[in-house]
């Protein structure tokens, strides 16, 4: 079983910057796919990043491409989220999960942290 804590949101002005950080439990973190989502007030969750086990690779949704950078430390049982140059509608609850690569639905979900960004 692992459980996700995230942490580091909080109210930023626009074209600020915020660090998200989700901290794993358990010995198996390395081999999870760490990714993070998020839910806009009246809107459905949404894929924001991806990184793979190792942190070789990583994708992103087009709304966050050269502004978000996902990363992850297998040493920490951490994932990292990188927020630049932040829109209002950015504004959201953000979420980390992980999952294996038997399956595509993501298992482990975090409690949800809240990045609200004014204009």
């Amino acid at each position: 079983q692992v459980q996700l804590v995230e942490s580091g949101g909080g109210l930023v002005q626009a074209g600020g910057s915020l660090r998200l950080s989700c901290a794993a439990s358990g010995r198996t973190f390395s081999s999870y796919v760490m990714a993070w989502f998020r839910q806009g007030p009246g809107k459905e969750r949404e894929f924001v990043a991806r990184i793979t086990q190792s942190g070789d690779y990583t994708y992103y949704a087009d709304s966050v491409k050269g502004r978000f950078t996902i990363s992850r430390d297998n040493a920490k049982n951490t994932v990292y989220l990188q927020m630049n140059s932040l829109k209002p509608e950015d504004t959201a609850v953000y979420y980390c999960a992980g999952r294996t690569t038997s399956t595509y639905d993501y298992k482990y979900w975090g409690q949800g942290t809240q990045v609200t960004v004014s204009s």
